[in-house]
């Protein structure tokens, strides 16, 4: 295996939910603190690193609409949620020896840079972790769609969806064990057959930028540096 790593800079996509470990809301302390060792670890094999983080732990704008609330407002919600997950990773990341820049879709100055792209890649090419918060600065947009465009926008090399799944399964595995693991998909495939790996206008973006996004179990500890290295963890969509 080789010591250089195989992606010179990356995107990587977290979930909210991901950062709750196996609590009902909020924050983990150590699931964010392995994970920002993990994305550590990677920044200083020499990988620029993005990071787009989801706000479900705290606020779904969707599912706040589902209720009742107004969309535009549960989507408003859910981005200033972004917000805090970014903080809060950036603080773990920073407390491990890191360095760590929040950038925001949405002016909130007092806690977080505005989202500028030529400054976002500045920092990459520094060595700092950049973390993009509240999504794409519009409603009806997830944290999905942010994603595939951050990754358009600073040039990644791929986009990494970090999940509790070990890759894209034919059907949900926790429901049917006899469903098998995708290696491999095209973008259409994904589509066509509703996998729902991410949103469709994220997966649009990436087919039509050609960014290849790979789906990974980030519960295993040192999955994203074996993805550096050059080792199919997951399933890979791309072209």
């Amino acid at each position: 295996m080789s010591d250089q790593p195989k992606y010179r800079r990356i995107l990587l996509k977290l979930s909210g939910e991901a950062l709750m470990g196996e609590a009902d809301y909020g924050i983990d302390p150590n699931v964010i603190g392995r994970l920002a060792n993990e994305i550590i670890e990677v920044n200083k094999a020499g990988v620029n690193i993005g990071v787009v983080i989801g706000g479900g732990n705290i606020f779904r704008g969707a599912g706040l609409a589902a209720a009742g609330m107004d969309r535009v407002t549960g989507d408003h919600m859910g981005m200033l949620a972004t917000v805090m997950n970014a903080l809060a990773m950036a603080d773990a990341i920073e407390k491990r020896g890191g360095y760590a820049r929040v950038m925001s879709a949405i002016q909130i100055h007092d806690v977080a840079e505005d989202f500028i792209r030529r400054r976002a890649i500045r920092h990459i090419e520094k060595g700092r972790i950049a973390l993009f918060a509240a999504g794409t600065g519009n409603p009806f947009f997830t944290t999905d769609s942010a994603a595939a465009l951050r990754a358009v926008e600073i040039g990644a090399d791929l986009l990494l969806k970090a999940t509790k799944v070990d890759g894209v399964y034919t059907a949900d595995p926790a429901k049917h064990p006899e469903a098998t693991r995708y290696d491999q998909l095209s973008y259409d495939e994904v589509i066509q057959r509703n996998l729902q790996v991410m949103d469709t206008a994220a997966i649009a973006l990436c087919r039509d930028h050609r960014m290849p996004l790979r789906i990974y179990d980030m519960t295993v500890p040192g999955n994203l540096l074996r993805i550096m290295q050059g080792e199919p963890v997951g399933t890979l969509v791309h072209n």
